[in-house]
């Protein structure tokens, strides 16, 4: 049950949604490419980014002083379906 709430409170935000809509179409963002599509503070992304990637949505890669954020293709299934389900994937 825990992480079912998890799950649901980590889509509740409009800006986790967004992110994840951003990077759907394996396209890898660094935070501030992120946080200017999404007008918010490189601090909120950053938290935002976190929170997905603790949840194995989003994996991470360091390049030319970067990090890069990407959708993880091990994304737990629970998660993917209720993203499919609402349209957000393919």
């Amino acid at each position: 049950m825990k992480r079912k709430v998890t799950i649901f409170r980590a889509l509740a935000n409009i800006n986790r949604l967004k992110i994840i809509t951003m990077l759907s179409d394996d396209i890898k963002l660094n935070v501030s490419d992120i946080a200017q599509n999404l007008h918010i503070s490189f601090k909120a992304t950053s938290n935002h980014l976190a929170m997905l990637k603790n949840l194995d949505v989003l994996e991470s890669l360091g390049e030319g002083g970067h990090v890069f954020y990407f959708l993880s293709k091990e994304m737990p299934d629970d998660f993917y379906r209720i993203l499919v389900s609402a349209n957000l994937l393919s």
